[in-house]
C-alpha cells in the first residue's frame, strides 16, 4: 500500500505543483523516487513530527496541498496537539499518512503498534479518515483527497497488500461490496482486515456478504442503514480497537434505530498487558482475527440469535 501510495502522489505532482510530501527521517527505499523527481517539493524533517505537522500546516495556508508520512502513531499521537490547533482548527489542506496500520510493525512493540489512532484522529474537528483495504482503494482515495482541500487522515499498511476483488470503489465516502450482497449475515471490515474476513466467509456455510469501508468518516449513513434492515447479523471486523473505530461509529449510528440487526465488534482487546511483540499474523491471532477465528466468532453469534 505505501508503494502504491507514492506512485499515485509522484503521478498526482506530475500535474500539480502545488503537492509537497514531508516526512519524519523514514521511507527509505519508498520515498527516494519521489524526491528524486520532486526535490524541491520534498522535505525531509527529521525525527521532529510535531514541527512537522506545523510546518505542513504553514505551508497549507499558503496554498500548497501538503502530504505528511511516518510510522503509525508518529504522525498522529506525537503531534496531536499541532494538528488540533495549526491543522483543523484552520482547515488547512494537509493530509496525514501513517503507514503500518494495526500490528503492521508487530515486532517492535506497542509503541509501534497503531490501535488507537483512528479513535484519536476521528475525535478532532473537519477531519476525514481513511482506512483503504487494498492498493485499488489507496489509489482512488488518494487522488480523491488531494483534490479535496480539507484535512485528511489516511491509514496505510506496510507493504505486499493483495488487490481484493470485488466492485471498483464507487466514490470516495461509499463502502465497496467485496462479497455477494445482500446476505444474512453482513460483515462489514475496516483497512486490510478485509482479507480475512473474505477467507472466514469461504469458512462459514450460508449467506456471508463482506463489505469494505474505506471511509469511516464521515461514514454512509444511508449504506449502514440498509444494510442493517436487511441482514440478520452485523459484524463489525477491524485491526484497532473497538472504542472509537468501526464499531463504534456503526454502533452510535444504529442506537436509536427500533428494527435493525445486531451488531457484534470484532477487533483489538484492550488489555492491562501490551508489551507483546511478535509478526502480525501471530499478534492478528492471539486478538482472535485470524480467518478461522472470525469464522468462529460469526457461528457463535449466530447461535445466539
Amino acid at each position: 500500500m505505501r508503494n502504491t501510495f507514492v506512485a499515485t502522489l509522484a503521478e498526482l505532482a506530475e500535474r500539480d505543483p502545488n503537492i509537497w510530501l514531508l516526512c519524519g527521517d523514514l521511507g527509505f527505499s519508498v520515498l527516494e523516487s519521489f524526491a528524486a523527481q520532486f526535490p524541491d517539493r520534498f522535505l525531509n524533517m527529521g525525527v521532529a513530527e510535531q514541527n512537522m505537522a506545523g510546518v505542513a500546516a504553514g505551508l497549507a495556508l499558503t496554498g500548497k496541498t501538503v502530504f505528511i508520512y511516518s510510522i503509525g502513531n508518529f504522525p498522529t499521537l506525537r503531534c496531536l496537539e499541532q494538528l488540533r490547533n495549526d491543522v483543523c482548527y484552520h482547515g488547512a489542506d494537509v493530509k496525514i499518512v501513517s503507514v503500518g496500520a494495526g500490528f503492521a510493525y508487530g515486532s517492535q512493540g506497542y509503541t509501534h503498534h497503531a490501535i488507537e489512532d483512528v479513535a484519536v484522529m476521528s475525535a478532532l474537528p473537519g477531519i476525514e479518515v481513511f482506512v483503504p483495504a487494498d492498493p485499488a482503494e489507496t489509489r482512488s482515495i488518494v487522488r480523491a483527497i488531494a483534490a479535496s482541500r480539507r484535512p485528511s487522515y489516511l491509514r496505510l499498511s506496510r507493504a505486499g497488500e493483495p488487490e481484493l476483488s470485488g466492485e471498483p470503489l464507487a466514490g470516495l465516502h461509499r463502502p465497496r461490496w467485496l462479497r455477494s450482497p445482500p446476505a444474512d449475515v453482513c460483515v462489514l471490515a475496516a483497512g486490510p482486515i478485509a482479507g480475512a474476513c473474505l477467507e472466514a466467509a469461504r469458512l462459514l456455510p450460508g449467506n456471508i456478504s463482506v463489505a469494505s469501508v474505506p471511509c469511516l468518516k464521515p461514514i454512509d449513513d444511508g449504506f449502514v442503514r440498509r444494510v442493517a434492515g436487511q441482514a440478520r447479523l452485523i459484524v463489525t471486523v477491524e485491526e484497532h480497537i473497538l472504542r472509537g473505530g468501526l464499531h463504534a461509529a456503526v454502533s452510535a449510528l444504529l442506537a436509536g434505530e427500533r428494527s435493525r440487526a445486531p451488531v457484534v465488534g470484532l477487533g483489538i482487546p484492550e488489555a492491562d498487558k501490551l508489551s507483546v511483540a511478535g509478526d502480525r499474523d501471530s499478534l492478528l491471532a492471539s486478538a482472535g482475527l485470524g480467518p478461522q477465528a472470525i469464522a468462529e466468532r460469526i457461528e457463535a453469534a449466530l447461535r445466539a440469535l
